[in-house]
């Protein structure tokens, strides 16, 4: 004991350290209560969207590249928090899938919703063979599926509406309309400008407060049709800084 002394007084102040760090988190949490929470996630070059209902029902819309969603979850997440609601991956491409491997690792996922489109990127492989070896329960996107996220937040799918197999995997993207009371998002992935202009002749409401601007800015995304036809206010375009694909466009 005497030898444990001396570094009580560095033991006692880390240890409130950390209990004053599990506090404001946890006054930070609670004061989002009632309120819907949409993130967009600084992972680099890529798509990550973490969406947090009023009653707390938790959404990740793809992973981006890498694992680097996890270290944005935990800026998103209670320290304790270990599982998430529903995990979508929009499309198979690398730079929206790539970390979901790691969410799957980190947390508890319940449900795994993707379009069915196929590809033949090891990426996609590992990541769906991952999901079947932790028997997480998947349903295949389609067009009318409404995911209710509780507190008057529902999440509908646009697209895909029918079978992607064959399809592009930027063509194959989910579109999904978060909508939560008169606030609506829109987000599209890295669905290209023949598909906005298809959900266009599909009608129904397609107004939205804010886009999440197609394929990163790709001048083949975000028409100035479907800009107009959504009349958003607010636009985000995920993407990494200085980077080799000149996004965006």
């Amino acid at each position: 004991m005497k030898r444990l002394l001396p570094h009580a007084p560095l033991f006692l102040a880390a240890l409130l350290v950390v209990l004053n760090g599990a506090v404001w988190f946890t006054l930070v949490s609670e004061t989002r209560a009632g309120v819907l929470t949409v993130a967009f996630l600084d992972i680099g070059q890529g798509d990550s969207i973490f969406i947090e209902s009023p009653t707390g029902t938790q959404v990740l819309i793809d992973g981006g590249p890498n694992s680097f969603v996890l270290r944005e979850l935990g800026e998103v997440m209670p320290l304790y928090d270990r599982s998430l609601d529903v995990v979508i991956a929009t499309h198979p491409d690398m730079d929206h899938i790539g970390g979901l491997i790691d969410v799957i690792d980190r947390y508890e996922i319940p449900l795994f919703v993707h379009p069915g489109a196929e590809t033949d990127t090891g990426a996609y492989d590992s990541l769906m063979a991952k999901v079947e070896q932790e028997k997480i329960p998947t349903v295949l996107a389609r067009r009318g599926m409404v995911i209710n996220l509780g507190g008057g937040a529902h999440l509908d799918i646009l697209f895909p509406d029918r079978d992607p197999k064959g399809m592009e995997t930027n063509d194959a993207s989910i579109v999904a309309r978060l909508v939560y009371g008169e606030t609506e998002v829109m987000l599209t992935g890295d669905s290209p400008e023949k598909i906005e202009l298809y959900l266009l002749t599909l009608g129904g409401n397609l107004k939205s407060d804010v886009l999440n601007a197609g394929h990163h800015g790709f001048r083949t995304s975000t028409s100035d049709v479907c800009g107009a036809a959504l009349d958003r206010e607010y636009a985000a375009i995920s993407l990494g800084k200085d980077n080799t694909y000149g996004h965006p466009h």
